[in-house]
């Protein structure tokens, strides 16, 4: 029997096999949009066709709302998406997520291919972008030596800031050998002392701005060492030489303004900090002249002897004071040695001497004495203690007519336990005997 399997096994084992192909996975199509239909919730329905095809294909609303033009029915456009199947209804349909109208066509894919590696690489970072001098003295200009757009960065530096001066370096903005040019020409920029370079061109389409999408220039732009303001086409036009210098301009007269202050705000500026330094300095002056007044008003400098003599009569009281506190201690000093001079014991030195020894013999008499009270008193007790003793002495008790009766050192009391026959020991005050028991006598 055959090995049937469901509708939904086989849509889900077709998309797999969708997904799995990598030349399904990424895809670049160009046609005619038809049946468009937006989603209440951003998403975006649609067909793609051409002369004898169409394929269905759904942008979801996180793509479909960076999307630069409003998707109409019968736009050419080029779409980038994966191609897979809807299981739901079987059919296979593109998912796209990036969409241009056509007429850019394989430039804009190149645009989109450089600006992906070049960010990758790191050459649109934030950090590493240099600041842009608030007053420059020399301005580099990269661009056509005819044109609105060097005419209007002239014009509004001339205006702006007159006392900058601008250095031209003409290049070619369009054409095979643009790029070239270009970067031959920052690079001859950075040899000048500048201290911004504009580089840029006045509007076009983007075939007319591609040099500044191409490679050499963008590593160009991010290699110099002098800060770089790009200025190509109009605001809504973005090129990679944009994204990789330090600042992007709209316009080139943008540029030009945000390349250098307005030269009446400087000198606004510089009022204001004159007006400030004047105000400063007053005050300074002000109180430095008090300060010299309070000086000039000062005793000190009216009467310069009165430091001298102030200290003149300080010192005066201080070696008076000295004095009578060295008069004071040899004074002190010389009562102290006259007492000791008169001292009983420097004129009889033997006194102390005599009156230790009568106080030596006078304890060693009073030591044996208390000495031999406390011999007595132990003897005393000796004795009372010897006659308790004796008290206590089973041998005195003997003395008195008793005796002690063992039977191999272990003393009898008592007739239980003994019978006829048994030899006993009997220790009397004075010796001892040995008995055989012949007869046992109850009380």
């Amino acid at each position: 029997m055959a090995n049937y399997i469901t509708v939904s096994a086989l849509n889900n084992y077709l998309k797999r096999k969708f997904e799995a192909d990598v030349h399904l996975g990424h895809v670049f199509l160009k046609g005619e949009i038809s049946n468009c239909k937006l989603h209440s919730r951003g998403h975006l329905y649609f067909s793609l066709k051409d002369e004898t095809s169409i394929i269905s294909a759904i942008m979801f609303q996180t793509n479909a709302s960076k999307l630069s033009f409003e998707p109409k029915e019968g736009t050419k456009v080029f779409a980038e998406g994966k191609v897979t199947v809807y299981e739901g209804t079987g059919k296979y349909q593109i998912v796209v997520t990036n969409m241009q109208p056509d007429g850019i066509g394989e430039l804009f894919i190149a645009y989109e291919k450089l600006k992906k590696e070049l960010e990758a690489e790191g050459l649109f970072r934030k950090d590493l972008k240099k600041p842009i001098p608030k007053f420059p003295k020399k301005i580099g200009i990269v661009t056509a030596p005819t044109g609105a757009a060097i005419r209007d960065i002239l014009s509004t530096i001339k205006r702006r800031y007159p006392i900058a001066e601008t250095i031209l370096f003409p290049t070619l903005v369009q054409g095979e050998n643009a790029k070239f040019s270009i970067v031959e020409q920052i690079k001859k920029a950075n040899t000048f002392d500048i201290d911004v370079l504009i580089v840029g061109r006045g509007g076009g389409s983007i075939e007319d701005l591609w040099a500044f999408n191409e490679e050499i220039v963008a590593r160009a732009i991010f290699e110099t060492e002098v800060p770089v303001i790009s200025a190509v086409g109009h605001e809504v036009d973005f090129t990679i030489a944009d994204f990789v210098a330090d600042l992007r301009a709209p316009t080139p007269t943008g540029a030009a303004e945000m390349a250098v202050p307005n030269i009446t705000e400087v000198f606004k500026l510089i009022e204001n900090y004159k007006i400030r330094l004047q105000g400063n300095a007053s005050k300074i002056l002000e109180l430095s002249r008090k300060k010299l007044e309070a000086l000039e008003g000062a005793y000190v400098l009216k009467s310069p002897m009165a430091i001298y003599e102030v200290k003149e009569q300080k010192l005066s009281i201080l070696i008076d004071k000295l004095e009578n506190f060295i008069e004071r201690q040899l004074e002190t000093s010389k009562t102290r040695l006259e007492k000791v001079k008169s001292a009983y014991i420097l004129k009889n030195p033997l006194s102390f001497y005599e009156k230790d020894r009568e106080k030596i013999e006078s304890l060693r008499i009073r030591l044996q004495s208390d000495t031999k009270s406390i011999l007595n008193n132990k003897a005393k007790i000796f004795d009372i203690m010897i006659n308790k003793l004796d008290l206590l002495n089973p041998l005195e008790i003997l003395k008195k007519g008793y005796s002690v009766v063992s039977i191999k050192d272990k003393v009898i009391n008592s007739t239980e336990g003994l019978k006829k026959g048994d030899i006993v020991d009997i220790k009397m005050s004075s010796g001892s005997l040995e008995a055989i028991v012949n007869k046992i006598k109850e009380n």
